[in-house]
């Protein structure tokens, strides 16, 4: 009834058009699921179409795909330096070392084993993570930077200090068995060690694009923008840098793992600090904080020895001063583009190439109904 008595009249429904349905948002997980599948498609095509040391370059970027996407949600998302995960991926390397080298000391052998090694090369980096990363949520800036340094300087001293099991600066063999015959007797070793590290490196990625998509992923970017309002608001802001640390283990553990299957073996010399210092300049330049420029960190660290050698060649200088100088032109390169990297693209290398896509997006012509 209406104010003066009279019934208000009825609205005329009929001459107003329907709603159209809203659009349901496709879940996060099947969307990285369907993105994971489709590249696990490419990788498998191109590892038939390129040679063996390509698939072998490939895997090799697999490898520490698994190190820079960790480290990018270590750094990037929680806000935490760390200049020791050379140290962690050699944590990962060894176990699996150890372990192949106790299956096949005790007569086992099947190609399932290795999954299990690298199963423990992870739980192992785990638990190294863990420790520094209790020791690391109570510090902050260069304070939090000098443990995980001194882990990167520790831990590779550990090998050469207890010998008897890690047999010093000559390292260890990491035996691995071949394909397996279903794939026919001349199938491609390069090949197989693609598959293997490039099924690590999906799934990988796949976990952590669902962590960072996740309450996790948002407790991580609340505390490294402002710890007292992540305080306020409930965060327990100590075991939030804990996950963090602890994943960024795991993954790096992974990739340790996965290169120690690759090269065959593992030595001190090979997880040294300026693989650390590699690994922070490749997610810095890649961009950091997103997993995307992880893969350009990746793929940096892989064609960097190339470029050093290359330049190498290039010159004419005597044997000892051409092996100083390519052993020291990578990091010189590394520094000279993360310089120019910042001048010229502070997002890094994906955040360039995201900032191209919206400016050819905002030309694209919109169709307005």
């Amino acid at each position: 009834m209406s104010a003066t008595g009279a019934a208000a009249p009825p609205r005329d429904t009929t001459s107003a058009p329907a709603r159209p349905a809203a659009r349901r948002r496709v879940g996060t997980l099947p969307r990285h699921l369907a993105v994971v599948t489709v590249v696990a498609l490419l990788v498998l095509g191109v590892s038939y179409a390129v040679e063996p040391f390509r698939n072998f370059q490939l895997a090799t970027v697999a490898a520490y795909l698994c190190a820079t996407a960790g480290l990018t949600v270590l750094t990037g998302l929680n806000g935490q330096l760390s200049l020791g995960h050379g140290a962690l991926m050699a944590t990962g390397a060894y176990t699996v070392a150890l372990c192949q080298g106790a299956f096949y000391d005790n007569g086992l052998a099947g190609g399932w084993l290795l999954f299990i090694s690298l199963g423990v090369a992870v739980l192992a980096a785990v638990v190294v993570g863990a420790v520094v990363g209790v020791a690391a949520a109570r510090l902050r800036g260069p304070y939090l930077a000098g443990v995980t340094l001194a882990v990167a300087v520790v831990v590779p001293a550990l090998t050469v200090t207890f010998d008897g099991v890690f047999n010093g600066e000559q390292g260890l063999s990491v035996p691995v068995e071949p394909p397996p015959l279903a794939l026919g007797p001349t199938f491609p070793y390069e090949r197989w060690q693609l598959w293997i590290a490039a099924a690590g490196a999906l799934l990988a990625m796949l976990l952590l694009a669902n962590l960072v998509r996740s309450r996790y992923g948002r407790e991580f970017r609340a505390v490294r923008d402002d710890e007292v309002a992540a305080r306020l608001v409930g965060i327990h802001v100590a075991r939030t840098q804990v996950v963090a640390f602890v994943v960024s283990a795991a993954t790096a553990g992974l990739g340790g793992g996965l290169l120690a299957v690759l090269a065959q073996s593992v030595s001190p010399g090979a997880f040294s600090l300026t693989l650390s210092l590699f690994l922070l300049m490749a997610v810095v330049i890649g961009g950091l904080g997103r997993l995307a420029g992880a893969v350009w960190g990746a793929v940096l660290l892989v064609a960097l020895p190339d470029l050093s050698h290359a330049v190498t060649e290039q010159l004419t200088l005597s044997p000892s001063a051409a092996q100083r100088l390519e052993g020291n032109l990578p990091l010189a390169i590394f520094g000279v583009t993360l310089i120019v990297v910042m001048i010229a693209a502070p997002g890094g290398v994906q955040g360039a190439l995201a900032r191209l896509g919206r400016a050819l997006l905002a030309r694209w012509p919109v169709r307005r109904s």
